[in-house]
């Protein structure tokens, strides 16, 4: 029986992606020698956003890059995020299950909360644990126990939902089940090299999955 259900947020309940993209193509329009694209950009989302900075622009001082970023990312925030479709009403037949939900994401604390009160699904989750709340981002496990200790929960009945690699070996590093997303922009023959315990099509195929 699956007691708890764990989830990425861009690219897997809040399509973010648009945003993402957009924004590093701002920051980066005329810092890099060479443009940095959209394919680029893809295979690196869900990394957190300090590391990708650095990788792109080469440099190890990249506060300016990100100061750029997250002001664009902002002022656009309401304008390109949306959720992914039924996942607001799958989010609400398993919290009225009495499952327990929570988010762990690479991203910050402001636009993680902006995007979930956005899309009116914030007050599903009992816990929300962000980049800001943790040592080490995924794949490292922290932000998982750290999300099942508030949650009361265990790795043996929970679940991590996630678009990346990064989700997938947060989970197995967990020791916690993995669902894979098959609308992730990386494609699913990327998921299936991260051999994921599930790979859904659509968000509404959890409820078998967890028994609801």
């Amino acid at each position: 029986m699956i007691r708890t259900v764990l989830f990425d947020l861009d690219g897997t309940i809040l399509d973010t992606n648009e945003l993402i993209i957009q924004s590093f193509l701002h920051t980066f329009e005329g810092v890099t020698p060479e443009p940095v694209t959209r394919e680029h950009i893809i295979p690196n989302m869900g990394r957190p956003l300090i590391e990708q900075m650095v990788y792109f622009s080469g440099r190890q001082q990249v506060d300016d890059l990100v100061v750029k970023y997250r002001k664009f990312n902002v002022e656009k925030h309401d304008e390109l995020v949306r959720e992914f479709p039924y996942v607001k009403e799958t989010l609400a037949k398993l919290h009225a299950a009495g499952v327990k939900l929570g988010v762990v994401t690479s991203k910050i604390r402001l636009t993680t909360e902006m995007g979930l009160k956005l899309t009116g699904m914030f007050d599903y989750f009992g816990t929300i644990v962000t980049v800001d709340e943790v040592e080490k981002a995924k794949p490292d496990p922290e932000g998982i126990w750290k999300a099942l200790r508030e949650l009361g929960g265990d790795a043996e009945s929970a679940l991590m939902v996630g678009d990346s690699h990064y989700d997938l070996e947060a989970a197995k590093n967990a020791n916690v089940r993995s669902v894979a997303v098959a609308w992730s922009l990386k494609g699913e023959d990327y998921l299936k090299q991260y051999a994921p315990t599930h790979l859904i099509h659509d968000i509404r195929d959890l409820l078998p999955i967890v028994g609801v």
